[in-house]
Parts: C-alpha cells; structure tokens; sequence
C-alpha cells in the first residue's frame, strides 16, 4: 500500500460551521458530557497571515475544541460575516460539517501536489505554532480537506 497524497491516514479534526457557538458548544458539551471549552478567537490579518481565493483574507471565527479521542477533535467555528471558507459555507451550505484536517509536513509541497491533482487551495493562515490549509476537495473527496503543519 502506498503512503497516499498527504503521507498519513491520521485524521486530527473534523470542522463544524455554526451560527451560534456558545449555543452549539453548550450543546456539544452536555451531548459528550464534557466541561465546555473556551471560545478562541482567530488572530487578526497581521498575525494569521490569512489568504482566502488568493486574497489577504481579513476575516475572524470564534473557534471551541473538543477533545473526543485521543488525537482527534471536534471543533466548531463561528465566521465573522467577512469573505472565508468559513463564511462561504454558512452561506452556501448552511450549519454543518467542513472539514476533516490532518497532520502534515511541507505545506508548500502539499498544497502543490494537491494543486495538481485538482484539489486547489481554498484558505490558508498561521497560528501560533503552526500553519493551516483548506484545500476543496468536494469532486472526489466530498468534503473540503484541512491540513495542519505544527512547528
């Protein structure tokens, strides 16, 4: 068996677009029987370097993380109303599943390779640590893939 496109089968996340973030999360926390977590706000323009559809990307999401395994979270993000995949979303599809994000190395190489096989690049940024990137992936892969490179 061959390693695949991103050189891991290990699935980090799965993404859920909602409206109302502290609603949901108080509802996933009950659900899970979990404590609930606290709500992140992404970094500003200068800070997380976003680029969506290949434009600096000034929007912002409150985030909340549920660890549901032991390597796997469940995070709900609630866009700003500004231009992102994540505004997109809520606006096209409405509530609901995003994305699934894995851990990588090579952003650049990656973002590459899955460039060229039709799976462009929809958003990237950094965070503290770190680097993400939303790739579409809906033609084969149903779904709009995540990748997360951690320094």
């Amino acid at each position: 068996m061959t390693k695949g496109i991103l050189e891991t089968s290990t699935m980090l996340q799965v993404g859920i677009i909602v409206r109302d973030i502290e609603t949901t999360a108080k509802k996933y926390a009950e659900f899970l029987g979990l404590e609930m977590p606290p709500i992140k706000i992404t970094g500003e323009l200068a800070e997380s370097q976003a680029v969506y559809k290949g434009q600096p990307c000034s929007a912002r999401a409150k985030l909340a993380f549920f660890d549901v395994g032991p390597n796997l979270q469940l995070e709900l993000i609630e866009p700003d109303g500004q231009p992102s995949t994540w505004q997109e979303h809520l606006d096209t599809k409405g509530e609901g599943l995003h994305h699934i994000a894995f851990g990588i190395k090579d952003t650049a190489g990656k973002t590459e390779k899955l460039g060229s096989i039709g799976m462009p690049l929809l958003q990237k940024g950094e965070y503290t640590g770190g680097r993400y990137a939303y790739f579409d992936c809906f033609e084969d892969l149903k779904v709009i893939i995540e990748t997360l490179e951690n320094d």
